[in-house]
């Protein structure tokens, strides 16, 4: 199985790779596929039994890479099952981790008439330190619209593991229902 990842400040990569060991642990090979490098071949995708997508999210949309690769999952006659994952700050808020309660997943969703077998929305980190001054900026206003910490020396960690361990179970489960006879 292949997990694709989209990450503008490494992450999403965590993220990624947390997953990937834990499929490990339960016994699924999982690659890592930083969308970055490039997308995979249409045939590709189409040769998966299940396909994962880890984007975060920057400025309300999910990064670049993650909408092209949705877009040629999108254009598959017959589409492999999907899990979509979303990063993003929104979901360090109560009901704001499930397609239905995070706006950003739900509108990418909408956008290419998705279907997914599982998604939900992951909250990320936060590290001021780490952005360049407009970034820094930017996300200190969309903070202080959205109640969050503002200090440019912040850095939270909201990601909650046991959560994104739990996330690699449903994964793995999905994994193994592709693989029934």
């Amino acid at each position: 199985m292949d997990i694709y990842y989209a990450t503008r400040d490494g992450h999403t990569r965590r993220i990624a790779s947390h997953i990937g060991a834990r499929l490990s642990e339960l016994g699924v090979d999982a690659r890592l596929r930083d969308l970055a490098a490039g997308l995979p071949a249409a045939a590709e995708l189409a040769a998966s039994s299940l396909v994962v997508v880890i984007a975060a999210v920057r400025y309300g949309r999910h990064l670049p890479d993650a909408e092209r690769l949705l877009a040629v999952y999108r254009t598959l006659p017959a589409p492999p099952r999907l899990v979509l994952l979303s990063i993003n700050l929104t979901a360090r808020k109560p009901g704001k981790d499930t397609a239905q309660g995070n706006a950003y997943l739900r509108k990418l969703i909408a956008r290419y008439g998705l279907a997914p077998a599982f998604a939900a929305a992951i909250a990320g980190r936060l590290d001021y330190p780490l952005y360049g001054w407009f970034d820094r900026q930017m996300i200190r206003f969309i903070m202080l619209l959205t109640g969050g910490p503002t200090d440019p020396r912040a850095q939270v960690e909201y990601t909650a593991w046991p959560r994104v361990d739990d996330i690699a179970g449903r994964i793995a489960l999905l994994h193994s229902t592709d693989l029934s006879p």
